[in-house]
Protein backbone atom coordinates (compact mmCIF):
# COMPACT_ATOMS: atom_id res chain seq x y z
CA UNK A 1 0.00 0.00 0.00
CA UNK A 2 1.15 3.51 -0.61
CA UNK A 3 2.81 5.78 2.52
CA UNK A 4 0.16 7.54 4.08
CA UNK A 5 0.86 11.42 3.43
CA UNK A 6 -0.23 15.05 5.33
CA UNK A 7 -3.77 15.85 3.61
CA UNK A 8 -3.13 18.58 0.95
CA UNK A 9 -4.24 22.03 3.24
CA UNK A 10 -7.57 22.93 2.67
CA UNK A 11 -6.42 27.01 2.82
CA UNK A 12 -5.36 26.78 -0.92
CA UNK A 13 -6.06 29.53 -2.73
CA UNK A 14 -8.04 29.49 -6.19
CA UNK A 15 -7.30 31.85 -8.99
CA UNK A 16 -9.90 33.98 -10.10
CA UNK A 17 -11.58 33.05 -13.21
CA UNK A 18 -12.55 35.22 -15.08
CA UNK A 19 -16.06 34.89 -17.20
CA UNK A 20 -14.66 35.58 -20.69
CA UNK A 21 -12.25 32.41 -19.95
CA UNK A 22 -15.61 30.20 -19.77
CA UNK A 23 -16.86 31.28 -22.77
CA UNK A 24 -16.60 29.06 -25.82
CA UNK A 25 -15.70 31.12 -28.98
CA UNK A 26 -16.90 29.11 -31.52
CA UNK A 27 -21.08 28.41 -31.51
CA UNK A 28 -22.17 24.87 -31.35
CA UNK A 29 -23.51 25.12 -34.59
CA UNK A 30 -19.85 25.22 -35.65
CA UNK A 31 -18.33 22.63 -34.24
CA UNK A 32 -19.37 18.97 -36.68
CA UNK A 33 -20.91 16.18 -34.61
CA UNK A 34 -18.53 13.85 -36.51
CA UNK A 35 -14.76 15.48 -36.28
CA UNK A 36 -12.23 13.34 -38.44
CA UNK A 37 -9.08 13.06 -37.29
CA UNK A 38 -5.97 14.39 -38.60
CA UNK A 39 -4.00 11.80 -39.96
CA UNK A 40 -0.18 10.63 -41.08
CA UNK A 41 1.22 7.63 -41.79
CA UNK A 42 2.84 5.78 -38.56
CA UNK A 43 5.15 3.58 -38.99
CA UNK A 44 3.66 1.00 -37.26
CA UNK A 45 6.26 -1.89 -37.38
CA UNK A 46 8.34 -0.23 -34.69
CA UNK A 47 7.92 -0.71 -31.26
CA UNK A 48 6.48 2.35 -29.13
CA UNK A 49 10.10 3.16 -28.29
CA UNK A 50 11.36 3.36 -31.41
CA UNK A 51 9.21 5.91 -32.97
CA UNK A 52 8.73 9.66 -31.89
CA UNK A 53 5.42 11.40 -31.76
CA UNK A 54 3.92 14.63 -30.85
CA UNK A 55 1.21 15.98 -28.23
CA UNK A 56 -0.36 19.05 -26.61
CA UNK A 57 0.90 20.49 -23.79
CA UNK A 58 -2.00 21.64 -21.39
CA UNK A 59 -4.87 20.23 -23.43
CA UNK A 60 -7.89 20.04 -21.07
CA UNK A 61 -6.86 24.02 -20.52
CA UNK A 62 -6.69 25.05 -23.88
CA UNK A 63 -10.47 25.72 -24.21
CA UNK A 64 -9.86 28.89 -27.00
CA UNK A 65 -8.62 26.23 -29.66
CA UNK A 66 -10.15 23.19 -28.35
CA UNK A 67 -13.71 23.64 -26.67
CA UNK A 68 -13.93 20.08 -26.44
CA UNK A 69 -11.29 17.68 -25.61
CA UNK A 70 -12.07 15.64 -28.77
CA UNK A 71 -11.53 18.05 -30.46
CA UNK A 72 -7.79 17.93 -29.40
CA UNK A 73 -7.59 14.33 -30.18
CA UNK A 74 -8.87 15.54 -33.70
CA UNK A 75 -6.03 17.52 -34.23
CA UNK A 76 -4.07 14.36 -34.40
CA UNK A 77 -2.05 14.98 -31.21
CA UNK A 78 -0.68 11.86 -29.62
CA UNK A 79 -0.15 13.19 -26.22
CA UNK A 80 -2.86 14.75 -23.84
CA UNK A 81 -2.21 16.22 -21.08
CA UNK A 82 -4.42 16.77 -17.40
CA UNK A 83 -3.23 18.74 -14.52
CA UNK A 84 -5.26 17.05 -12.15
CA UNK A 85 -6.01 18.02 -7.84
CA UNK A 86 -7.16 15.80 -5.20
CA UNK A 87 -9.66 17.93 -3.76
CA UNK A 88 -10.01 16.47 0.34
CA UNK A 89 -13.52 18.43 0.28
CA UNK A 90 -15.90 16.73 -2.36
CA UNK A 91 -13.32 13.60 -2.75
CA UNK A 92 -12.94 13.90 -6.14
CA UNK A 93 -10.03 14.37 -8.50
CA UNK A 94 -10.70 17.81 -10.28
CA UNK A 95 -9.06 18.80 -13.49
CA UNK A 96 -7.35 22.16 -13.42
CA UNK A 97 -4.60 24.38 -14.55
CA UNK A 98 -4.61 26.73 -10.90
CA UNK A 99 -8.14 25.75 -9.52
CA UNK A 100 -7.40 22.96 -6.74
CA UNK A 101 -10.89 23.12 -5.74
CA UNK A 102 -12.92 23.16 -9.03
CA UNK A 103 -12.98 22.02 -12.59
CA UNK A 104 -11.90 24.50 -15.03
CA UNK A 105 -11.59 22.07 -18.32
CA UNK A 106 -12.99 21.56 -21.67
CA UNK A 107 -13.91 17.44 -20.35
CA UNK A 108 -18.14 16.77 -20.80
CA UNK A 109 -20.34 13.78 -19.79
CA UNK A 110 -20.30 11.80 -22.63
CA UNK A 111 -21.76 8.73 -23.13
CA UNK A 112 -21.41 8.03 -26.94
CA UNK A 113 -19.36 9.49 -30.07
CA UNK A 114 -22.29 11.55 -29.96
CA UNK A 115 -21.70 13.73 -26.99
CA UNK A 116 -18.51 14.57 -27.30
CA UNK A 117 -19.09 17.79 -28.60
CA UNK A 118 -22.46 18.96 -27.06
CA UNK A 119 -22.60 19.77 -23.40
CA UNK A 120 -21.26 21.44 -20.62
CA UNK A 121 -17.88 21.47 -20.06
CA UNK A 122 -15.90 21.54 -16.63
CA UNK A 123 -15.99 18.05 -15.55
CA UNK A 124 -14.21 15.77 -13.20
CA UNK A 125 -11.15 13.70 -14.08
CA UNK A 126 -13.37 10.47 -14.92
CA UNK A 127 -15.14 12.41 -17.28
CA UNK A 128 -12.13 13.62 -19.08
CA UNK A 129 -11.03 9.77 -19.26
CA UNK A 130 -14.42 8.89 -20.59
CA UNK A 131 -14.10 11.17 -23.28
CA UNK A 132 -10.47 9.63 -24.48
CA UNK A 133 -12.34 6.26 -24.43
CA UNK A 134 -15.37 7.11 -26.51
CA UNK A 135 -12.72 8.63 -28.42
CA UNK A 136 -10.99 5.99 -29.00
CA UNK A 137 -13.64 3.57 -30.04
CA UNK A 138 -15.00 6.02 -32.93
CA UNK A 139 -11.25 5.75 -34.66
CA UNK A 140 -10.63 2.07 -34.40
CA UNK A 141 -6.51 1.72 -35.36
CA UNK A 142 -5.72 5.03 -34.14
CA UNK A 143 -1.70 4.85 -33.52
CA UNK A 144 -1.29 4.66 -29.31
CA UNK A 145 -2.08 8.00 -26.59
CA UNK A 146 0.06 8.97 -23.83
CA UNK A 147 -2.12 10.55 -21.10
CA UNK A 148 0.39 12.70 -19.35
CA UNK A 149 -1.19 13.44 -16.05
CA UNK A 150 0.39 16.05 -13.59
CA UNK A 151 -0.66 15.47 -9.67
CA UNK A 152 -0.70 18.99 -9.57
CA UNK A 153 -0.39 18.46 -5.69
CA UNK A 154 0.35 14.80 -5.06
CA UNK A 155 -1.88 12.33 -3.87
CA UNK A 156 -3.57 12.21 -0.53
CA UNK A 157 -4.07 8.86 1.09
CA UNK A 158 -5.29 9.86 3.92
CA UNK A 159 -8.43 11.10 2.47
CA UNK A 160 -8.83 8.08 0.26
CA UNK A 161 -7.02 9.51 -2.78
CA UNK A 162 -3.49 7.53 -3.05
CA UNK A 163 -2.40 5.78 -6.38
CA UNK A 164 -5.03 2.91 -5.40
CA UNK A 165 -7.56 4.95 -6.16
CA UNK A 166 -7.00 6.76 -8.82
CA UNK A 167 -5.60 3.08 -10.20
CA UNK A 168 -9.30 2.28 -9.34
CA UNK A 169 -10.52 5.27 -11.55
CA UNK A 170 -8.29 4.67 -14.15
CA UNK A 171 -9.30 1.22 -14.63
CA UNK A 172 -13.17 2.32 -14.43
CA UNK A 173 -13.21 4.86 -16.79
CA UNK A 174 -10.80 3.15 -19.40
CA UNK A 175 -10.48 -0.34 -19.14
CA UNK A 176 -9.12 -2.54 -21.32
CA UNK A 177 -7.66 0.83 -23.22
CA UNK A 178 -5.01 1.03 -20.82
CA UNK A 179 -1.24 -0.50 -21.61
CA UNK A 180 0.00 -1.59 -17.99
CA UNK A 181 3.10 -1.26 -16.48
CA UNK A 182 2.30 -5.23 -15.59
CA UNK A 183 1.96 -5.48 -19.20
CA UNK A 184 5.13 -4.51 -20.39
CA UNK A 185 6.83 -6.51 -17.50
CA UNK A 186 5.51 -9.56 -18.56
CA UNK A 187 8.18 -12.44 -18.40
CA UNK A 188 10.82 -9.47 -16.95
CA UNK A 189 12.25 -9.26 -13.42
CA UNK A 190 11.81 -5.24 -13.54
CA UNK A 191 10.58 -3.17 -16.09
CA UNK A 192 13.52 -1.75 -16.69
CA UNK A 193 14.82 -4.98 -17.98
CA UNK A 194 11.52 -5.55 -20.32
CA UNK A 195 12.67 -1.70 -21.78
CA UNK A 196 16.29 -2.66 -22.21
CA UNK A 197 15.28 -5.58 -24.37
CA UNK A 198 12.76 -3.61 -26.26
CA UNK A 199 9.86 -5.30 -25.19
CA UNK A 200 7.26 -2.74 -25.92
CA UNK A 201 4.70 -3.89 -28.20
CA UNK A 202 4.72 -2.51 -31.91
CA UNK A 203 3.03 0.44 -32.85
CA UNK A 204 0.48 -1.03 -34.58
CA UNK A 205 -0.55 -3.69 -31.52
CA UNK A 206 -1.19 -0.94 -29.24
CA UNK A 207 -3.17 0.86 -31.79
CA UNK A 208 -6.27 2.15 -29.82
CA UNK A 209 -4.74 2.13 -26.40
CA UNK A 210 -2.85 4.41 -24.10
CA UNK A 211 -0.07 4.39 -21.52
CA UNK A 212 -0.33 6.63 -18.75
CA UNK A 213 2.78 8.56 -16.96
CA UNK A 214 2.08 10.61 -13.70
CA UNK A 215 4.41 13.54 -13.19
CA UNK A 216 5.08 15.55 -9.76
CA UNK A 217 2.88 18.94 -10.00
CA UNK A 218 4.10 22.44 -9.73
CA UNK A 219 1.99 23.17 -6.47
CA UNK A 220 3.43 19.83 -4.69
CA UNK A 221 7.14 20.39 -6.13
CA UNK A 222 6.96 23.93 -4.10
CA UNK A 223 5.08 22.72 -0.91
CA UNK A 224 7.64 22.78 1.98
CA UNK A 225 5.19 20.06 3.94
CA UNK A 226 5.17 17.93 0.79
CA UNK A 227 8.29 15.23 1.45
CA UNK A 228 6.56 12.59 -0.80
CA UNK A 229 6.51 13.02 -4.23
CA UNK A 230 4.01 11.56 -6.77
CA UNK A 231 7.04 9.73 -8.85
CA UNK A 232 8.40 8.54 -5.37
CA UNK A 233 4.89 7.65 -3.83
CA UNK A 234 3.39 5.75 -7.09
CA UNK A 235 6.85 3.90 -7.50
CA UNK A 236 6.25 2.54 -3.71
CA UNK A 237 3.01 2.15 -4.56
CA UNK A 238 4.71 -0.73 -7.43
CA UNK A 239 6.35 -2.09 -4.87
CA UNK A 240 3.57 -3.12 -2.96
CA UNK A 241 1.34 -4.44 -5.40
CA UNK A 242 4.16 -6.35 -6.72
CA UNK A 243 4.94 -7.90 -3.34
CA UNK A 244 1.01 -8.77 -2.82
CA UNK A 245 1.23 -10.20 -6.67
CA UNK A 246 -1.56 -7.53 -7.54
CA UNK A 247 0.47 -5.55 -10.06
CA UNK A 248 -1.74 -6.19 -12.63
CA UNK A 249 -3.66 -3.69 -10.63
CA UNK A 250 -1.00 -0.84 -11.54
CA UNK A 251 -2.43 1.47 -14.65
CA UNK A 252 0.31 4.32 -14.49
CA UNK A 253 3.74 4.78 -15.35
CA UNK A 254 5.64 6.96 -12.75
CA UNK A 255 7.79 9.38 -14.57
CA UNK A 256 11.14 11.00 -13.87
CA UNK A 257 10.77 14.44 -14.25
CA UNK A 258 13.55 17.24 -15.39
CA UNK A 259 16.33 17.21 -17.72
CA UNK A 260 19.32 15.77 -16.03
CA UNK A 261 22.76 14.05 -17.05
CA UNK A 262 23.82 10.42 -16.74
CA UNK A 263 20.68 8.18 -14.96
CA UNK A 264 18.98 10.44 -13.10
CA UNK A 265 17.35 7.76 -11.42
CA UNK A 266 20.36 7.72 -8.89
CA UNK A 267 18.27 10.77 -7.13
CA UNK A 268 16.20 8.05 -5.55
CA UNK A 269 18.01 6.97 -2.25
CA UNK A 270 16.09 3.83 -2.46
CA UNK A 271 17.36 1.81 -5.07
CA UNK A 272 14.75 -0.76 -5.11
CA UNK A 273 12.47 1.87 -7.05
CA UNK A 274 14.82 2.70 -9.60
CA UNK A 275 13.73 -0.28 -11.78
CA UNK A 276 10.34 1.34 -12.12
CA UNK A 277 11.61 4.23 -14.29
CA UNK A 278 11.16 3.68 -17.60
CA UNK A 279 9.62 7.19 -18.31
CA UNK A 280 11.13 10.18 -18.32
CA UNK A 281 10.06 14.08 -18.79
CA UNK A 282 11.59 17.26 -19.20
CA UNK A 283 12.35 20.30 -20.92
CA UNK A 284 13.28 19.99 -24.42
CA UNK A 285 15.79 23.06 -24.28
CA UNK A 286 17.45 21.81 -21.20
CA UNK A 287 18.09 18.03 -22.92
CA UNK A 288 18.82 19.37 -26.15
CA UNK A 289 20.78 22.37 -26.23
CA UNK A 290 22.20 21.73 -22.56
CA UNK A 291 24.49 19.11 -24.31
CA UNK A 292 23.15 16.09 -22.25
CA UNK A 293 23.43 12.50 -24.13
CA UNK A 294 20.02 11.64 -24.94
CA UNK A 295 20.89 8.80 -26.77
CA UNK A 296 21.12 6.92 -23.39
CA UNK A 297 17.52 7.25 -23.45
CA UNK A 298 17.14 5.29 -26.73
CA UNK A 299 19.98 2.50 -26.06
CA UNK A 300 18.23 1.43 -23.12
CA UNK A 301 14.47 2.12 -25.29
CA UNK A 302 13.14 4.14 -22.17
CA UNK A 303 9.95 6.59 -23.05
CA UNK A 304 11.73 10.26 -23.58
CA UNK A 305 9.23 13.03 -22.95
CA UNK A 306 10.34 16.60 -24.34
CA UNK A 307 8.20 19.57 -23.30
CA UNK A 308 8.57 23.14 -25.03
CA UNK A 309 9.87 21.89 -28.22
CA UNK A 310 9.73 25.64 -29.65
CA UNK A 311 12.08 26.96 -26.75
CA UNK A 312 15.20 24.76 -28.59
CA UNK A 313 17.66 27.13 -30.46
CA UNK A 314 16.54 28.89 -32.91
CA UNK A 315 13.24 29.42 -30.59
CA UNK A 316 10.14 29.14 -32.47
CA UNK A 317 6.67 31.27 -31.62
CA UNK A 318 4.88 29.05 -28.50
CA UNK A 319 2.12 28.79 -30.23
CA UNK A 320 2.39 29.61 -34.00
CA UNK A 321 5.41 29.04 -35.95
CA UNK A 322 5.10 28.09 -39.72
CA UNK A 323 4.11 24.16 -40.49
CA UNK A 324 7.89 23.59 -42.04
CA UNK A 325 9.22 25.23 -39.03
CA UNK A 326 7.51 22.95 -36.38
CA UNK A 327 8.10 19.85 -39.00
CA UNK A 328 11.68 20.13 -38.59
CA UNK A 329 11.60 21.36 -35.27
CA UNK A 330 9.62 17.67 -34.55
CA UNK A 331 12.31 15.91 -36.71
CA UNK A 332 15.04 17.53 -35.24
CA UNK A 333 13.84 15.78 -31.29
CA UNK A 334 13.16 12.88 -33.11
CA UNK A 335 16.99 12.78 -33.75
CA UNK A 336 17.46 13.48 -30.78
CA UNK A 337 15.71 10.37 -29.49
CA UNK A 338 12.63 12.03 -28.26
CA UNK A 339 9.62 9.54 -27.86
CA UNK A 340 6.88 12.84 -27.45
CA UNK A 341 7.56 15.91 -28.82
CA UNK A 342 5.07 18.70 -26.47
CA UNK A 343 4.32 21.54 -27.42
CA UNK A 344 1.30 24.47 -27.99
CA UNK A 345 0.75 24.22 -31.82
CA UNK A 346 -2.90 23.53 -32.26
CA UNK A 347 -3.50 24.65 -35.16
CA UNK A 348 -0.65 22.67 -37.17
CA UNK A 349 -2.70 19.17 -37.19
CA UNK A 350 -0.30 17.91 -39.98
CA UNK A 351 2.49 18.68 -37.31
CA UNK A 352 0.60 16.96 -34.38
CA UNK A 353 -0.02 13.70 -36.34
CA UNK A 354 3.55 13.16 -37.10
CA UNK A 355 4.70 9.75 -36.42
CA UNK A 356 8.78 9.53 -37.31
CA UNK A 357 11.61 7.00 -36.54
CA UNK A 358 13.57 7.66 -33.76
CA UNK A 359 16.68 8.98 -33.29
Amino acid sequence: MAVPRRPVPRRLISCVLTAAACLFPLALSSVPATAQAATAPDSGSLSLAQGTSVGLHNTYDDTTAFPYLAQALDSGASLIELDTWVDPVTLEWKVSHSNPLGNKNNCVDASSAADLYTGGANKDLGSCLDDIRIWLAAHPGHPPIMIKLEMKAGFDATVGLGPTQLDSLVQAHLGADVYKPADLMAGYPSLDAAARANAWPTRSALAGKVILEAIPGTFEMNNPFDHLWTDTEYAQHLNALQAAGRLGDAQIFPSVLGAASGDPRTRYSDATLRPWFVVFDGDAHAFVDGGIDTSWYDANHYLLVMTDAQNVTPALSDTAPSAADASARVAKLAAAHASFVSCDWTGLPSVLAEQLPRG
